[in-house]
């Protein structure tokens, strides 16, 4: 899962610095990147395939349930991972985070002024099956403000995390919702240019969604190649 960097990367992978998003001003490095050599330990690593799943790891409406059910919307988030030419990658970690429906992360540096929710904590994982698929439950992020310029507000969204073979081969992206407002105003998504920014938009799916119970997404994601999903570790 490496990704190879040329021209074609950057016409849907954000770059390395995006002045509008202030973190990136300290985060782009300043000086040429240098290419380290992998070590053993590298390609060694952790295998996630025969990673065993707990029963309610990609459901997090119940993996923290405490005293009842978890508060918001619920959805239903699922998709394939897929190389360059459609084929899908199997046994695949995927983990996500995400903040409650009141916009709050549990983290102790997350103060947003928006309550907690103790049934749940806003974390899950799962690992594709053979033919590429995974699924989640989940709630419906609420928006939530952030300090990077005046009035600034992130628009609802979900963080994947994604592993290959080994513990550096690692990719991380963002999932968002169709006609969110907050999109039009937001830096790191108006960081991505502009052909990979609806790769980054999970589509309203009524064949996922569960009668009476949670509207469904599907966010498909592509490892590279010229309709690659943006990821944001470059």
């Amino acid at each position: 899962m490496e990704i190879i960097q040329n021209k074609t990367d950057f016409e849907v992978h954000p770059p390395r610095l995006h002045p509008d998003y202030k973190s990136t001003i300290l985060r782009s490095p300043s000086q040429p990147l240098v290419l380290v050599k992998p070590s053993l330990s590298e390609f060694t690593g952790p295998v996630f395939g025969d990673l065993k799943m707990n029963e309610f790891d990609n459901d997090l409406t119940k993996n923290a349930r405490k005293n009842g059910e978890p508060l918001g919307e619920r959805i239903v988030v699922h998709g394939k991972v897929m190389n360059e030419k459609g084929q899908p990658i199997p046994h695949t970690l995927i983990e996500i985070w995400q903040a409650n429906a009141a916009g709050r992360y549990v983290h102790k540096v997350d103060q947003h002024d928006a309550p907690l929710d103790p049934n749940f904590l806003g974390t899950g994982r799962c690992i594709t099956d053979a033919e590429g698929n995974y699924m989640f439950y989940t709630i419906k992020p609420g928006a939530y403000p952030w300090g990077n310029h005046h009035n600034a507000w992130r628009p609802n969204h979900i963080h994947f995390s994604l592993f290959g073979g080994d513990i550096t081969s690692r990719l991380v992206t963002q999932m968002y919702f169709p006609g969110d407002p907050l999109l039009q105003h937001d830096p790191i998504y108006l960081g991505v240019p502009p052909k990979g920014r609806d790769l980054l938009i999970g589509q309203f799916d009524l064949d996922i969604t569960e009668p009476n119970f949670a509207l469904g997404y599907r966010f498909d994601i592509v490892l590279r190649g010229h309709n690659a999903t943006p990821f944001e570790n470059l």
